[in-house]
């Protein structure tokens, strides 16, 4: 966590503002305190994106999917206003590294490990999928590791199922090396469903399991063209693991 700068605001609707969690382009996110003492991660947008319709229907509808999300291994939405100046969304917050960051300074998980970290994504996941959303950027750097299992998070670009995304047509939805296919496909965007979140979750295990991305790494070009054409690289992977890993990764 860094400390808050000059030009942070001190509170925000209620909530103590107490440092930094992380920034980009997009807007701040903070670590934050309720009056009633409940810590939150609170991502405040910055005022010159909001003020693009298309981004705040886009924040608009990350609210309302997360909101819709109630499963024990995702992030709870503690509030959130997207019509505010700078509209902002409070989560609750959990004190962990992500998957990315634990994998990239210990290594690969022991299959044990990585056994309950499945499991409880793919509960998140069936949580996400009944309410009818798709994910859409299931990845490690979005699975936090608190002490009592993970936290599935980032609704950014969830979707309702069959829902038409408001994006760019040729715009690429996801992380290159955790999407699936048909995400990578331009003319694949209808076709993201449920399924291309079990493609993910399928790359995330190999993933925790090797420290290796299973397509690959370098050019988003030539990770893509993996994604789509090629077999995923599952060297490593337990065999007990590696027939449940291989069907997730199933291009059809």
């Amino acid at each position: 966590m860094q400390p808050l700068r000059k030009a942070d605001p001190s509170t925000l609707a209620g909530y103590r503002l107490l440092g930094r969690l992380g920034a980009g382009g997009m807007g701040v996110v903070f670590l934050a305190r309720s009056a009633g003492g409940t810590l939150a991660a609170l991502k405040l947008i910055r005022a010159e994106h909001a003020a693009d319709p298309g981004f705040r229907e886009r924040f608009r509808r990350e609210a309302r999917a997360a909101e819709r999300i109630t499963g024990r291994w995702v992030v709870r939405v503690l509030g959130a206003d997207p019509e505010a100046r700078e509209p902002w969304l409070a989560t609750e917050y959990v004190p962990g590294p992500s998957l990315a960051e634990a994998v990239g300074l210990h290594g690969a998980l022991p299959e044990p490990t990585v056994r309950a970290l499945g499991a409880r994504l793919a509960s998140a996941l069936t949580d996400m999928h009944e309410a009818g959303l798709v994910h859409r950027d299931v990845k490690p750097g979005n699975v936090l590791l608190a002490l009592d299992g993970p936290r599935l998070i980032d609704f950014g670009i969830a979707r309702s199922a069959g829902a038409t995304a408001l994006t760019a047509t040729d715009a690429m939805i996801g992380t290159p090396g955790f999407l699936a296919p048909e995400q990578a496909r331009v003319t694949g965007a209808g076709e993201v469903g449920p399924a291309s979140d079990v493609f993910s979750l399928g790359c995330v295990l190999a993933y925790a399991l090797t420290g290796e991305r299973p397509f690959g790494a370098g050019a988003v070009a030539a990770v893509v063209y993996r994604t789509v054409h090629e077999q995923p690289d599952l060297d490593g992977v337990p065999d007990t693991l590696l027939p449940l890993v291989t069907a997730c990764l199933a291009k059809d």
